[in-house]
């Protein structure tokens, strides 16, 4: 019977189990795939709860979104309005403002929640 993770014992235990399962051929909606999966749920609220992953800051986000695009720092003067804009916000003398923000978000895809933070 499957027992929530409460300490990093279980932790190791439902790691090893999930490893074990993954080495097979397992059919969809066979008794062990449900169980790798309600493990994999498991596992991931407890790495949630104990080894939180923190948010990129806002910068590093947009930079490390643009790299992934294939864009360059120039071409997010596009999305900005600016050159100058870019720049002063690189440079740590502008913060992004909402409509920054939105744009952002909707053309790059970067969550709001890391654009939103202080930096």
């Amino acid at each position: 019977m499957l027992k929530p993770i409460k300490n990093n014992k279980s932790y190791e235990i439902a790691l090893a189990r999930i490893y074990e399962l993954m080495q097979k051929d397992l059919k969809i909606n066979s008794k062990e795939s449900d169980e790798l999966e309600i493990l994999s749920i498991l596992v991931k609220e407890y790495e949630n709860e104990h080894y939180p992953i923190p948010k990129p800051k806002p910068l590093d986000a947009i930079k490390f979104r643009l790299e992934q695009l294939g864009m360059s720092e120039s071409q997010l003067s596009s999305v900005l309005g600016y050159r100058s804009r870019k720049s002063e916000i690189f440079n740590g003398k502008r913060k992004l403002n909402l409509a920054m923000i939105r744009k952002l978000n909707e053309i790059l895809h970067i969550p709001a929640e890391v654009l939103i933070q202080y930096y």
